[in-house]
């Protein structure tokens, strides 16, 4: 069965000075010869990517989308007009974002993630920002402390939202978050909580317990073999210069280099922390 807005391995059955006709369920559908590979011919079988396209006849390509139908991506705005906005994402027809399909305004240049959605009754593929109706609620095949996948999405007043292995939403705590992250990033993140009273899920960048905190006197280690064994920070140092150095907050960096220091691989000195040779 041919999907639309998905890769399909179709038979080329007809040559036309327009290009190429495959065979499918739905009848035959135009390769334009601008997709058509090197030695393509009559009977050879070729992977191509369904949609419709300005007319609303579905048509073949061979240029590979930024996500397909079902999918998750990152897009930047490219026309916002009365009806929505155009969005870039690999081929030659923008992806429309219609506006009631829109968490809010979009405007030009802006990056948005949105789910690629087939409306059925026209075969057109449409983007989707309003997210909610995409993620499972039921999260009970995650495990605390699991290690997951994370794809940002929204910045809110709490924190950062992330769709969690392309299943799920989940908050990044604002005041546990070190590092400067962007719409559309991909990172790898932990369950650190799942909430009894509303299944909803605390994520960390960091692991908890004993392997979290080895990990991050790695961070620290790491940063003094890189500048000669010597790091000017410690008490005297503020919460800012911390954060943007390792990363952490001050009292995390505290607690790290109390811990080197019994282990006996630093030495805390007036003005910073050096490795003990």
């Amino acid at each position: 069965m041919l999907k639309i807005g998905r890769f399909n391995t179709l038979k080329v059955v007809k040559k036309t000075p327009q290009g190429l006709y495959l065979d499918s369920d739905r009848g035959e559908i135009l390769l334009p010869n601008k997709y058509i590979p090197q030695g393509t011919t009559i009977g050879s079988k070729v992977e191509v990517f369904i949609y419709s396209d300005s007319e609303d006849r579905l048509i073949a390509t061979t240029l590979k989308p930024y996500a397909q139908e079902g999918e998750f991506a990152c897009l930047q705005v490219k026309e916002v007009t009365k009806m929505g906005a155009f969005m870039e994402w690999g081929l030659e027809k923008d992806l429309f974002v219609p506006i009631k399909e829109q968490h809010k305004p979009m405007a030009v240049g802006e990056k948005h993630v949105v789910r690629v959605c087939l409306d059925l009754r026209t075969d057109r593929l449409l983007g989707v920002a309003k997210l909610g109706s995409f993620l499972e609620k039921d999260t009970s095949n995650l495990q605390i402390g699991e290690e997951v996948h994370l794809l940002v999405y929204e910045f809110t007043t709490l924190g950062i939202m992330c769709i969690v292995n392309n299943l799920y939403a989940g908050m990044l705590y604002k005041n546990e978050v070190f590092k400067e992250l962007t719409i559309g990033e991909k990172i790898k993140g932990y369950v650190k909580n799942i909430r009894e009273e509303d299944g909803k899920i605390d994520l960390s960048l960091r692991k908890e317990g004993f392997e979290g905190i080895k990990d991050q006197s790695e961070i620290i280690l790491k940063n003094l073999q890189q500048n000669g064994g010597f790091l000017p920070y410690g008490d005297n140092s503020s919460p800012e210069e911390i954060k943007k150095q390792f990363q952490m907050s001050k009292k995390t960096f505290k607690r790290l280099i109390g811990n080197l220091y019994k282990q006996g691989k630093i030495v805390i000195l007036e003005h910073g922390i050096r490795l003990k040779a």
